[in-house]
């Protein structure tokens, strides 16, 4: 695949000293899956389809993993900014693995229906200001800003994009949506036994109510009344939440 012949394939597996071409490009070739797709995909025709099948499933996971580390460096610097004030988190640094299992408990419940986005991250809110509300910390560290249709958290376009949320983007006609779906059996690693209680109250309240349902309870919230369009909900209205 890279043109190299059997001498200097041997020469790397009894680890004698390379030159600093052929150093640089194994370097290249761990370092950037990208790249190593593109040199796969050019001698595919020259390789046997196991060979093939096998490596390319590799380089695929490894650059999901890349992927999904600059989404998370992207969205953590986005915070940076809040983290010197707890209303504006909750308390709680910015967790992204629990910030994953906690939409991934939603979409695996049974008793959550047509979880679109919009819904999605409604649930999301509800459940780090009742976190916030009984135990004084939210649970994901996720900042919500006040956008016409509710509490919305900053970096929500990279968050429903990292690795293991399940996603799929739905043809809606003049617009696509994005439905949460998860089956069988599932672990939530992150997630203690009281973040677990907190967010089934959360299901138990408002997992069947349609988008436009939890929208007008989302508006009659003194935190969503008293927040300007666009600016940071305060956490300090978590005592007066309606759930």
């Amino acid at each position: 695949m890279l043109g190299w012949g059997g001498k200097t394939i041997t020469r790397y597996e009894s680890h004698q000293v390379q030159d600093k071409a052929h150093d640089t490009i194994l370097k290249k070739i761990d370092q950037d899956p990208e790249w190593f797709l593109a040199l796969l995909s050019d001698a595919k025709n020259n390789l046997p389809m196991e060979f093939y099948q096998k490596y390319h499933s590799a380089a695929i996971n490894l650059y999901e993993e890349d992927q999904d580390a600059y989404l998370r460096k992207a969205i953590q610097a986005s915070y940076a900014k809040f983290q010197d004030n707890e209303l504006y988190h909750g308390n709680t640094p910015l967790a992204l693995d629990k910030v994953v299992d906690v939409i991934r408990y939603f979409a695996a419940s049974k008793n959550v229906t047509n979880l679109y986005k919009v819904k999605l991250v409604k649930l999301m809110w509800y459940a780090d200001a009742l976190s916030y509300k009984k135990r004084g910390y939210a649970i994901t560290g996720l900042v919500y800003q006040a956008l016409p249709m509710g509490a919305v958290p900053v970096g929500h376009n990279s968050i429903i994009d990292l690795k293991d949320i399940p996603c799929k983007e739905v043809d809606m006609g003049e617009t696509n949506a994005y439905h949460f779906s998860l089956k069988g059996k599932q672990k939530f690693l992150t997630l203690s036994d009281d973040d677990k209680k907190i967010l089934d109250i959360v299901i138990e309240k408002l997992g069947k109510l349609t988008k436009n349902e939890i929208v007008s309870f989302m508006h009659k919230e003194q935190a969503y009344q008293k927040t300007t369009l666009r600016d940071v909900i305060s956490f300090k209205y978590a005592k007066n939440l309606q759930i």
